[in-house]
């Protein structure tokens, strides 16, 4: 029988393998950005983590999941996918408030019930924000094709890929403005001051870097 994990530590953990998947040197300072807590915390949530053989952390300051931290964190991130996918699919949630309750039913979810989701819904499929169970980092996705929306060439159109969903209140942003995975968005003008003029099926917007840095975009290919 396998021993019972914290709510804090498994957040901890999943912190550390989704900045990894997402191509991030993980340091102190990522996780008490990530996790918005201070670093003392961090620095003490680390001592316990390192103490239980979850992470190990050299003179680089780098943090690196062992196998047994890496097992857990995955478990943790698998769990908050299928949750995700339960809310959407299941109970038509919307796909931008899933996140927050994901967070928190991650925790709760017991092994038989992770069991029924897998044959449910299976592993391989994307998150309500267009996410795998792992994000990829901006290289895998650069060989699909697939780009951030602040990057992407003017006067194009683009299908929405997915969309950072750990920021509640960008998501309800995006919503607002049209920008939903699987969508249509088109850039009218890239501006000078990093703003974005674009164009969605509920109008015409306006959008600043911080927002379209967290837009993934595929161009559209033109109908034959």
């Amino acid at each position: 029988m396998k021993t019972a994990i914290s709510v804090s530590k498994e957040d901890y953990l999943k912190a550390i393998l989704e900045a990894e998947s997402e191509g991030q040197t993980v340091i102190s300072a990522t996780l008490a950005h990530w996790l918005k807590v201070s670093p003392p915390a961090v620095s003490m949530a680390l001592r316990r983590l390192k103490r239980d053989g979850y992470v190990d952390v050299k003179n680089d300051g780098i943090i690196r999941l062992t196998p047994k931290g890496r097992e857990a964190a995955y478990r943790t991130a698998l769990r908050h996918h299928l949750v995700e996918r339960m809310l959407s699919e299941i109970f038509g949630m919307p796909w931008y408030e899933v996140h927050d309750e994901a967070e928190r039913l991650e925790h709760a979810v017991s092994a038989a019930f992770e069991a029924r989701l897998l044959e449910k819904l299976g592993e391989k499929g994307t998150c309500p924000h267009g996410n795998s169970v792992l994000p990829e980092t901006p290289t895998q996705r650069n060989r699909q094709g697939i780009q951030m929306l602040s990057t992407a060439r003017e006067d194009a159109d683009y299908t929405v890929c997915s969309l950072y969903e750990r920021d509640p209140e960008l998501l309800r942003f995006l919503h607002q403005v049209g920008i939903e995975p699987g969508g249509r968005v088109r850039i009218v003008r890239k501006n000078y001051d990093q703003t974005v003029a674009i164009e969605t099926p509920s109008g015409a917007f306006t959008i600043g870097a911080p927002a379209a840095d967290k837009v993934w975009v595929k161009k559209r290919r033109p109908k034959t």
